[in-house]
């Protein structure tokens, strides 16, 4: 009896999960901090109704499935919705609200997000926001994060303020990684394990395995960084004296 049980539970489990896949496929997957509060519930949703499935010892599995499919139709739906109506975004998502403006708290804003002013400022300071006249916006986004900007005169000078030319940043190919060379990303970054044993003898690197991880960018410059001295011991790896 239990046997059959364990049995039905794998089989239901492993159709779910299959399901559960396509149909996040479908309704389309968001980071958690990009999700708004219609997001939120619908995870919850799926997720509460897939374990509900699962465990459900009627064998209304069919039901179930049928159930889950009708709730994902609706929710593409509602997306869909919300991308081609203005209006239904309007329900759909929370408004935008500010909450500082030129270094001065809205409350009734803070009220209606029912947020405190500790709250807030913990906030800012997560920006790296340390005085509130610094702001000139703070706004509270639909997804829950708060978006500031500084005010002009109190932002950081940056090379273009000062006319100064610098190069552009570039991605970096990961070369070594745990010790071991990746050859695809040799031939990527224009180079050679010739080339790499070289730069590595510069820093005084006579064994690759030395390296926990390396990469070179657009301008063949190696980043390099070492394995501690207690993570590399090539005649003593295991431990066995």
């Amino acid at each position: 009896m239990y046997s059959s049980i364990l049995f039905s539970t794998i089989i239901k489990g492993i159709l779910i999960y299959i399901l559960a896949l396509i149909l996040s496929k479908l309704i389309g997957i968001k980071i958690i901090s990009q999700m708004n509060f219609f997001d939120f519930i619908v995870g919850v949703s799926v997720g509460s109704m897939i374990a509900k499935i699962i465990i459900d010892k009627d064998h209304v599995v069919f039901s179930g499935i049928v159930a889950l499919i009708t709730f994902a139709l609706l929710t593409i739906s509602t997306s869909y919705l919300n991308l081609k109506s203005y209006s239904a975004r309007r329900i759909i998502n929370a408004k935008t609200l500010i909450l500082v403006e030129n270094g001065r708290i809205i409350d009734k804003n803070l009220k209606r997000l029912r947020i405190t002013i500790n709250e807030l400022m913990m906030k800012l300071i997560e920006k790296d926001v340390f005085n509130l006249e610094d702001v000139q916006f703070a706004i509270m986004e639909s997804n829950g994060q708060l978006s500031v900007l500084i005010k002009a005169n109190k932002k950081p000078i940056t090379p273009c303020d000062m006319d100064l030319k610098v190069k552009s940043s570039s991605l970096v190919n990961d070369i070594i990684i745990d010790g071991k060379i990746v050859d695809k990303n040799l031939k990527i970054a224009g180079i050679d394990k010739k080339w790499l044993q070289s730069e590595l003898k510069k820093k005084s690197i006579n064994n690759i395995e030395e390296v926990f991880y390396a990469g070179v960018d657009k301008n063949k410059k190696l980043i390099i960084s070492k394995k501690y001295p207690d993570d590399f011991n090539p005649e003593n790896r295991f431990g066995i004296q």
